[in-house]
């Protein structure tokens, strides 16, 4: 029972699906839109190869179903596609392709844009001139509900083709991968908001003529456009399109039909893009980042202008080396660019940079600077003329006038060629001329007077090129004997012998420093030595005061006391005198008084001899010797034989007469106060 239910229920079902699809009703979601396929009509098929019908024709019609339910579609007569709604995502663009509509001119590469409502409008398209192809209006962010049969919108995400065949619609997957290729889906960012979304170009190698760096804010877009009449003939850049309130703006080539409206050319544009963003159909222009020009201080930039009209000659009929002409006409400006940054074209302008602060050139193999104008140098090979043969590096310091850069690029087209066509021949030739005429010993010894000449010599002769020749230095000549060879180098040599020449002099000359510093050193030591001594030299010093004035005191002192002495002892000696004298004088008077007492005593005996015996009678008498010897010896009789007496007898007779003569001889001269008696014989 339930199963007949169920298979009852099913079968009202589909009868009433049917029903409903053969009375024409159809369903569209809101999401999506229907495309109409009439399948025949009472007027024909389309005819002139049209593919959409815009008059009721059987066919693709223009007519779009929104979401909801829909009448009088039979099937018999007309087939529904549901389609997706085109969506365009934040930021991006949206490109479309017209699958009818006018067939685009020769010169056309792009369908022009009509007011269609972005598209939203097939009938309108199709029926105010709409052409068939790539179109030049675009699709911003939003939500569309376009016929896809008519209009494929390719965006980033996805390819909206609509009814089609697989073939096309992988032509179409294709243009989606160009697009993204070139980022084309983005719109064009140049400078402040960071590297344009079609990248970097290759930088430039350091010390080209036009030194640029590529930093996020430095950039221009240089932009090629693809659609629109050719330049004129003899020009190889579109000129800028004179804009005004009047004629309206182009908006820097966001608004195809403007641009073209105004007198735009396809080809590369001289108009540059400048910091922003750019909602630019890539179909329309593709946009080529550069850097801008940067001229850095120290430098100025001459301009070459491809572009421009044709002006007069401003050098004057003496200058011989090409023209100059007044900025914004082709060829050289006359008047160059200060430092600074420009959004300049680069296909339509060349700037070489001049240097108009010093910088320098080496000759010298495998050195260069960092500008790179010297890459090409190397030392100069010479021939001296005692027959060495150097290798001469040197290095030169030049200098160009600002005012004067036109006319140098105006000779040479650049700096670099200015220097291998000019100054590298003129160096070389003088340097050569100079080695000929000189020795080697010379180059070595000589070097600051042969700088100086040359100084002079080549400022002259570069001053006929704008150029100023500021010095010459001269580098150490090396020998062109490769080392290892195992040859003699004759340069070396002479270099030993300069070597020892040098040393002996330095030696000659340490040696007097050496004998004037111990000279100093000795000066110094002595100063030191009085310095630890001078206390104890003050101390002497004072010590010779003390002492000289101590002995000058001792002296008077000593003085003093030596005339005290002096005075004693004469008073001594003196007083000593007068006492000698006395007891002389007192002695002296009792022996002549006891003296002429023993005259008188004399006298009374009558015989010295006798007065003698009585003395020595007396002292024996006194005597503590015995008088009587205990032995008695007797003398004999004489040779005559008579008696000699006795030998007592004998020497009291010698005593007592030398006695007596000696008491005669001292006897003093008789004194006026008194008389003494002459002793009598």
């Amino acid at each position: 029972m339930s199963n007949t239910f169920m298979v009852t229920a099913g079968i009202l079902a589909v009868l009433l699906v049917v029903g409903i699809w053969l009375c024409g009703i159809r369903y569209i979601p809101h999401n999506r839109v229907g495309i109409v396929e009439k399948l025949w009509s009472p007027k024909g098929s389309l005819t002139g190869g049209r593919i959409i019908a815009p008059d009721g024709e059987a066919g693709f019609q223009t007519r779009l179903l929104r979401g909801g339910i829909q009448f009088g579609f039979y099937p018999w007569q007309y087939r529904i596609h549901a389609q997706p709604l085109v969506t365009v995502g934040e930021g991006k663009i949206g490109y479309v392709y017209a699958r009818d509509g006018e067939p685009l001119p020769a010169t056309q590469t792009l369908g022009r844009a009509v007011e269609c409502n972005r598209f939203q409008d097939a009938q309108t398209f199709l029926t105010t001139g709409g052409q068939r192809g790539r179109q030049r209006e675009i699709l911003r962010e939003g939500v569309y509900a376009i016929n896809t049969a008519l209009f494929v919108v390719i965006t980033e995400e996805q390819v909206y083709a609509g009814p089609g065949s697989d073939a096309e619609r992988a032509k179409f997957n294709e243009w989606q991968c160009e697009l993204a290729v070139g980022d084309g889906f983005a719109p064009v960012v140049i400078g402040a908001h960071g590297e344009s979304h079609r990248g970097q170009p290759p930088a430039l190698p350091a010390g080209d003529a036009a030194q640029v760096q590529l930093v996020p804010g430095d950039s221009i877009g240089v932009v090629s456009v693809h659609d629109g009449p050719p330049i004129p003939s003899g020009e190889i850049i579109a000129p800028e399109v004179n804009e005004s309130p009047n004629r309206g703006s182009h908006l820097y080539f966001q608004d195809p039909e403007a641009f073209l409206a105004l007198g735009g050319h396809r080809g590369k544009q001289l108009q540059v893009l400048t910091d922003g963003t750019f909602f630019i159909n890539r179909w329309f222009a593709t946009v080529e980042v550069q850097p801008k020009t940067l001229i850095p201080i120290g430098y100025v930039g001459v301009v070459v202008s491809y572009h421009g009209t044709l002006g007069d000659d401003s050098t004057g009929d003496q200058f011989r080396y090409g023209e100059q002409v007044d900025p914004g006409q082709r060829g050289v400006w006359n008047r160059a660019l200060p430092p600074g940054k420009y959004a300049l074209n680069p296909y339509a302008l060349r700037v070489e940079l001049v240097p108009t602060v010093n910088f320098v050139l080496r000759w010298i193999s495998g050195q260069s600077e960092a500008h790179r104008y010297d890459t090409e140098l190397a030392s100069l090979e010479l021939i001296t003329a005692d027959g060495y043969e150097p290798m001469l590096p040197l290095s030169l310091v030049l200098h160009i006038d600002y005012q004067k850069a036109s006319s140098v690029v105006q000779r040479f087209g650049d700096v670099k060629r200015l220097i291998s066509q000019t100054l590298d021949p003129i160096l070389t030739a003088y340097f050569r001329d100079v080695a000929q005429a000189s020795s080697m010993l010379d180059l070595l010894t000589k070097r600051e007077e042969i700088q100086a000449r040359a100084t002079a010599e080549l400022g002259r002769r570069f001053g006929a090129y704008d150029i100023n020749c500021v010095a010459v230095l001269i580098g150490r000549p090396e020998s062109q004997i490769a080392a290892g060879s195992g040859r003699e180098d004759p340069i070396e040599r002479l270099f030993d012998q300069l070597r020892v020449r040098r040393l002996a002099e330095e030696q000659k000359a340490t040696f007097a420093k050496q004998e004037e510093a111990a000279q100093r050193l000795q000066q110094l030591n002595e100063a030191n030595a009085a310095a630890e001594k001078q206390r104890e030299l003050t101390q002497t010093r004072i010590d010779i005061e003390v002492a000289g004035n101590r002995g000058a005191a001792q002296l008077a002192e000593a003085e003093s006391l030596a005339k005290r002495d002096i005075a004693r002892a004469e008073g001594e000696s003196r007083a000593k005198q007068l006492l000698g004298a006395g007891e002389a004088s007192r002695i002296a008077q009792i022996g002549q008084a006891e003296a002429d007492v023993n005259q008188q005593k004399i006298a009374a005996y009558g015989d010295p001899r006798l007065f003698a015996l009585s003395l020595l009678g007396e002292q024996l008498a006194h005597s503590q010797q015995p008088l009587v010897p205990q032995q008695l010896f007797a003398l004999g009789e004489g040779q005559n034989g008579g008696a000699s007496g006795s030998l007592l007898t004998q020497l009291l007779g010698l005593l007592v007469g030398e006695k007596a003569a000696a008491l005669k001889a001292a006897r003093p001269a008789p004194t006026t106060g008194g008389s003494a008696t002459k002793p009598t014989a």
